[in-house]
């Protein structure tokens, strides 16, 4: 009993009895004297080296225990053939060809149903042989009909012949996978054509031949059929006359295919099964012109003439594709796309889900849903995209600069592994398929059947479901991230002809969209995609985007140059151009800060990385008050040189000044607006021009860290008594937290010296430290400069720049004048030592928030000092009306009435002490002090001031108060606070300015 045991596990080394899980008992009596007599079970080993090498080769098979039944059932059907003859002819050819024992082993071996036809035909076999100059047979899809005998069956075993040459070829390497999707597509074509002949013959005698097309769709038409699919087609008749004979034709054809092949899908003609079965051309164009919806253009991507009258095909083809690549400029077509393959997923049982490698999320369909409508949206003004099949197309994408290199390769990797899973599936019993078995039989063989094999730790299907994951994993977000692209929807609404830079075009599309210098801009179109680089392709694809966006901005021809400056500086880049192409709403949204910013647009040429920013939703969101102190003292920390400290700083700050501008100026740019989000989900607004506290906050926080740092720097260089105690307080818009991006850090300085050291020594020290920090951030670099201004300080420029707390606290309460009381109001402290600033705050206390209020002659003296500035400092010249500063109902008017009230009342209502404008001005009103009415108007006025003068400076570029009453600056604010009529928008700031006017006098005077 032993011996046959050690048979069988000898056999088991060969692959035997894996599959049956017998051991290779099965194998055994198959293999042995009363099987094919190619094993001596006495010997455990093969007959002779003949059959050692055919044991070989069943071993490589998918599944060598069915490629040797399959190989067995042959054999016996040739010697039922031959009267029982002891020897094979079969298995002597197999010995002496060994190209034929490949091919057909490793038939038998996947293919559970071209066995069953080669036990029906055993003489099939001899299609494999080599061929006498040692090629092997051509698997091209060609059909080699016998003469003679019924067509239909003739046309049939034609077929299959045909067929087992292609899976022999590709289950042997002889053939690719694009190879072979290209000989099953011809196979296709080949049988419809003869299907077409034979169901032409059959008409009624007399009857004249129609002209009938027969266009091949869908995964034949594109040239990538698989081994069994419906074939998808269209019939078109040139004439009327044509139809009755057509019909027939279509019919029958229909028929004789489902009977050789696989059955005929016309159900992509117009109106669905609904519809006809054969239209005349006239009808198909009227159709699609009317009627047609997105889809049905998009199958028009792989429409091919098949057979039949192959030139009207062409010209059905040729008049329709005006129609295909206009279908994307309807304004749903992006959308329609999107939720056919939403629904295509919805209809998959959710079973079958994460099994189907077609329909199923990460299949062939996310793929081929993405390569097409990029074809749609974009095939429009590139030629080279119009290919039908999904490999070439894809290709064409990414050497067009339309799909990144390694997401198009991605794609390509995922296109190829799946469709190779989907071949063999479908090869084994040829049956219509796309589901991964769940069996662990049938998994091993697919595995096999693919290539893999197990591995230490790992077996083969362990491994093929792993790469697998792989693939449907990174198909299934790079789906997400082209179908979804936002720059679609914006390509898609650029009219055909804006998508073609050519000169000519161009000059013309940049006439229409309103640049004042067309020629100017076409220099700029030139530079920026003249060549064959694949950042010129890339270039021209996001241009006719840019240039709608810019022809958007009162100035394009500006948003265009700023951009060719951005380009010129990071087109070399790797990760620029792929992050406007690819980076969801980034290319729109750099194209409106450098259309409407000078502010922003100067930023960037020093920072062009800092764009990256405009890629995140929470890359657009300030930054806390605790992240930037502790990131702009890291930087600091990190050089021991105060200057080069500071320069990491001033660095920093220009990062944040880009962030929180770029936000200020999306803020009302809809879908492009920023949507950051809280760390714990929840949905918060982005600071912009919407709410002008955020920003004047966010600018604040951004100076508080800048000021922390360079003082830490210039602590660090200048000796200093041990325990000196020094801190800066902020003053003016800086202490209000209403900053602006141009602001200086208005400021006052304060130390406190150690307990029994030179009180002259610490007063040098701490100047000392002072002046470095105004020197340290005074340096020239190519950021943007902070002034530090301390004019603030008692006795102005004519006192001395760093007082001790004793020293303010004796000028305050013997020199101070009411000015200066109300101008700390807004003081607070900012960085240093924080008890000394908490200090300083308490002892000003009494100074700005007098315990009786003022007198009646300290009212009547900041009337007057009011008057005065509005007479003085308004700029010879300026409009009152229109100044955000110093003009009627402006930023003044409203900032000294709330803080007459602060002064007059603060030291009896406590929730008056604050720096903030408005929050005093609410707090006034919530205590009586102010008539709720005037409290509207007052913060009206101020908030749109603040939003003018803030929206005049990005749009500028540098500093400035008056609001033009017309010009392409008075445009840019109007588009920057989202309105859309300038002169509907000047009336709107002048009754909101008159009315908080007449609001402040009223407090004022009362």
């Amino acid at each position: 009993m032993s011996r046959p045991t050690r048979a069988t596990g000898r056999l088991a080394r060969y692959g035997f009895g894996t599959a049956e899980g017998d051991g290779g008992a099965r194998a055994a009596d198959l293999l042995g004297p009363d099987g094919l007599r190619l094993w001596r079970p006495e010997e455990q080993e093969p007959a002779d080296e003949p059959a050692g090498e055919l044991l070989a080769a069943m071993s490589r098979a998918a599944d060598p225990d069915l490629a040797l039944r399959q190989l067995h059932r042959i054999v016996e059907a040739e010697r039922r053939m031959t009267d029982g003859a002891a020897d094979s002819p079969l298995l002597a050819e197999l010995h002496a060809d060994p190209g034929l024992r490949r091919r057909l082993i490793a038939v038998l071996g996947a293919s559970s149903a071209l066995g069953d036809h080669l036990v029906a035909h055993p003489d099939h076999c001899t299609a494999l042989r080599t061929a006498p100059d040692g090629l092997a047979p051509i698997a091209e899809g060609r059909l080699e009909p016998a003469a003679g005998g019924n067509p239909v069956a003739v046309l049939r075993t034609a077929y299959r012949l045909a067929l087992l040459r292609i899976a022999a070829a590709d289950l042997t390497g002889g053939r690719g996978l694009e190879q072979t999707m290209a000989a099953l597509s011809a196979l296709a074509d080949a049988t419809l054509a003869a299907a077409y002949e034979v169901a032409v013959a059959e008409l009624a005698e007399g009857t004249e031949r129609p002209r009938l097309a027969v266009v091949a769709m869908g995964k034949c038409g594109g040239g990538e059929l698989n081994y069994v699919s419906d074939v998808d087609v269209i019939f078109v008749a040139a004439e009327d006359a044509d139809l009755a004979a057509a019909t027939l034709v279509a019919t029958r054809l229909i028929h004789i295919c489902g009977l050789v092949a696989w059955p005929v899908d016309a159900a992509l003609r117009p109106e669905g099964n609904r519809g006809p079965l054969v239209r005349t051309l006239a009808s198909h164009l009227a159709y699609y012109q009317r009627w047609a919806r997105t889809w049905e253009f998009q199958a028009l991507l792989k429409a091919r003439p098949a057979a039949g009258d192959l030139a009207l095909a062409q010209e059905w083809i040729d008049q329709l594709a005006p129609l295909v690549w206009r279908a994307a400029e309807r304004p749903e077509a992006v959308e329609d796309v999107r939720a056919m393959r939403r629904r295509i997923i919805d209809h998959i049982p959710p079973k079958e889900l994460e099994r189907e490698i077609k329909r199923g999320p990460g299949g062939l369909r996310d793929i081929e849903f993405a390569v097409q409508l990029l074809q749609l949206v974009h095939g429009r003004g590139d030629e080279t995209l119009r290919a039908p099949g999904t490999i070439p197309a894809l290709r064409a994408l990414v050497a067009g600069g339309y799909v990144g290199r390694a997401d198009g390769e991605a794609l390509l990797r995922g296109y190829r592994f799946l469709r190779s899973v989907e071949h063999r599936l479908q090869l084994q019993g040829l049956r219509r398929t796309h589901t991964v078995p769940t069996e662990p039989g049938a998994l091993r063989w697919l595995a096999a059947a693919l290539g893999f094999t197990a591995a230490p730790g790992r077996s083969a299907v362990e491994s093929f479901r792993a790469e697998w994951v792989t693939h449907a994993t990174e198909v299934r977000r790079l789906h997400a991230k082209l179908l979804y692209r936002p720059l679609l929807e914006s390509v898609a609404r650029v009219p055909a002809d804006g998508l073609r830079l050519t000169p000519e075009a161009a000059r013309h599309r940049l006439e229409i969209l309103g640049f004042a210098d067309p020629a100017g801009a076409l220099r700029h179109l030139q530079a920026l995609t003249g060549g064959v680089s694949r950042t010129a392709a890339i270039q021209r694809t996001l241009l006719p985007v840019l240039l709608s966006e810019f022809a958007d901005a009162p100035e394009p021809d500006r948003g265009l140059l700023n951009y060719r400056k951005v380009s010129d500086k990071l087109g070399s880049t790797p990760w620029y151009l792929r992050l406007l192409r690819d980076g969801g709403p980034v290319a729109r949204r750099l194209a409106r800060v450098l259309a409407l910013s000078r502010y922003v647009a100067d930023l960037l040429a020093r920072d062009p990385e800092a764009l990256r920013l405009l890629a995140e939703e929470n890359e657009l969101a300030p930054r806390s008050r605790e992240v930037l102190r502790e990131g702009f003292l890291a930087a600091a920390a990190r050089h021991a040189d105060p200057v080069e400290a500071t320069r990491a700083v001033r660095a920093l700050r220009r990062r944040e000044l880009v962030r929180v501008a770029c936000a200020d100026v999306l803020c009302r740019a809809g879908a492009l607006a920023p949507t950051p989000t809280r760390p714990d989900g929840a949905n918060r607004p982005a600071p912009g021009l919407a709410d002008i506290t955020q920003v004047g906050t966010a600018l604040a926080d951004v100076t508080d860290a800048t000021l922390a740092a360079a003082l830490r720097a210039a602590q660090a260089s200048q000796p200093a008594p041990e325990g000196l105690r020094f801190a800066v307080i902020g003053m003016g818009r800086l202490g209000g937290y209403e900053s602006n991006y141009l602001s200086d850090a208005d400021v006052l300085f304060v130390y406190d010296p150690p307990a029994g050291s030179s009180e002259s020594a610490a007063s040098a020290a701490a100047h000392a430290i002072a002046e470095e920090l105004r020197r340290l951030l005074g340096v020239p670099a190519p950021d943007p400069p902070l002034g530090v201004d301390a004019d603030l300080r008692p006795e102005g420029r004519q006192g001395p720049l760093v007082r001790s707390l004793a020293a303010y606290a004796a000028y305050y309460a013997r020199w101070s004048r009411v000015w200066e009381a109300q101008a700390l109001l807004r003081a607070r402290f900012v960085c240093g030592d924080a008890e000394l600033g908490a200090e300083f705050e308490a002892m000003i206390d009494p100074v700005r928030y007098p315990a009786e209020g003022l007198t009646r002659e300290q009212v009547v003296e900041i009337r007057r000092i009011k008057a005065r500035v509005e007479t003085e400092r308004l700029p010879r010249g300026a409009d009152p009306a229109t100044h955000t500063k110093l003009g009627r109902g402006g930023l003044a008017d409203v900032e000294w009435a709330v803080q007459l009230v602060q002064l007059r009342h603060a030291g009896r209502v406590a929730s008056l002490r604050g720096t903030r404008t408005l929050d005093a001005l609410a707090a006034a009103e919530r205590a009586g002090l102010i008539d709720p009415t005037d409290a509207a108007e007052m913060a009206a006025g101020w908030s749109l001031a603040a939003q003018v003068r803030n929206a005049l400076m990005l749009v500028r570029g540098r500093a400035g108060d008056q609001l033009p009453r017309h010009g392409v600056e008075l445009a840019g604010v109007v588009r920057l606070l989202g309105r859309d009529d300038p002169g509907e928008f000047l009336d709107e700031y002048l009754r909101v300015g008159r009315r908080s006017r007449a609001a402040t006098e009223r407090v004022l005077n009362a």
